[in-house]
């Protein structure tokens, strides 16, 4: 599928992941409608100066709403051929207090946009999906085929989400694909992230690195490689109803994380693990290392900028856009 003068909509536009690819479509040269989700202060997330350009913000089509509205969602996707959903709660922490608020958004979310897609004959529904979703690997390197497990009750939610995706393209042949990302880093990204907090704690120089456990592994993907996943999604014909996971096959420990931030910054400090950044013992995933030799095959894909390049792009980015509180404050 061509993406110019083509008409998308992108749920989540205002977030991490959503903004930037906002910004790849602009310059795909795709009509984009930007889901935003409704607030009283009048703020578009990451969709705002100085974080886009006013050319690019001059070419969006902000719309305002929440995800858990399946009215408001209806409205959004009328009139466009392709839809990517990025729209959802991610904060693993928070999934624990409030487990409710994953289901409405994270399931619920999904089964509005999935209908509104079937009722108003979308070309192609880009669904976003989650490493969390394998929990602890059984198997390394992992692929699409590994069971999936809820270890959090935000994988659960996602779970849910990615098997309401498949029975909505096998029941009602919705032209959906799911694209499964690895843990996507980069500029924007919140604070709360395991990356933005290792960095933010450097450049601010507090005396100690407050993290949680160093020894659960991540495979770790720039989010400009992670765009061109979903780009690539959405252009490749014949390929409904796939599963399409994103990873460098590259394992790292947060512990070694740790230390390839404090080379990128020049900055040392001993590291002090705290409680509340550890989670329950059965729901901690303790590996997580992917194959995206499908995504390979299919879509010509592959990333392209290594961990160490991109922890110096986000090191230089929260230089520029420091975190509003001290980053010691979040609990990723």
């Amino acid at each position: 599928m061509d993406l110019r003068r083509c008409r998308v909509l992108v749920t989540g536009a205002d977030g991490f992941i959503g903004s930037h690819l906002v910004e790849a479509l602009v310059r795909e040269g795709a009509m984009v409608r930007a889901f935003c989700y409704y607030n009283s202060w009048g703020r578009q997330g990451w969709l705002e100066e100085p974080f886009l350009s006013p050319e690019t913000l001059r070419k969006i089509e902000v719309f305002l709403g929440d995800i858990r509205d399946p009215g408001r969602v209806r409205q959004a996707v009328e009139g466009c051929e392709v839809v990517f959903h990025l729209s959802s709660l991610i904060a693993i922490p928070y999934s624990y207090q409030a487990p409710a608020s994953y289901l409405q958004t994270n399931v619920l979310g999904a089964l509005h946009v999935l209908e509104a897609c079937r009722d108003l004959g979308v070309g192609r529904l880009v669904h976003t999906s989650t490493s969390e979703v394998y929990g602890t690997a059984r198997r390394v390197p992992i692929d699409e085929s590994h069971p999936l497990q809820g270890q959090s009750p935000y994988s659960a939610s996602k779970i849910a989400a990615d098997v309401l995706v498949e029975s909505f393209h096998r029941s009602f042949g919705v032209p959906a694909v799911t694209v499964r990302p690895f843990n996507t880093f980069g500029p924007r990204q919140s604070p709360r992230a395991v990356i933005p907090s290792i960095l933010g704690q450097l450049l601010a120089g507090l005396p100690q690195l407050r993290l949680g456990a160093l020894h659960p592994t991540r495979d770790f993907v720039f989010v400009e490689d992670t765009v061109a996943g979903f780009l690539g999604a959405a252009r490749r014909d014949g390929i409904e109803g796939e599963v399409l996971q994103l990873a460098t096959g590259r394992e790292v420990s947060i512990g070694r994380l740790a230390e390839l931030c404090m080379e990128v910054t020049g900055r040392q400090a001993p590291i002090a693990t705290e409680e509340v950044r550890l989670r329950p013992a059965d729901s901690e995933v303790e590996r997580l290392v992917g194959d995206a030799s499908k995504a390979r095959n299919l879509l010509g894909w592959m990333p392209r900028v290594t961990l160490e390049e991109g922890l110096a792009r986000t090191a230089d980015f929260l230089r520029r856009h420091p975190p509003p509180q001290r980053p010691d404050r979040f609990a990723y």
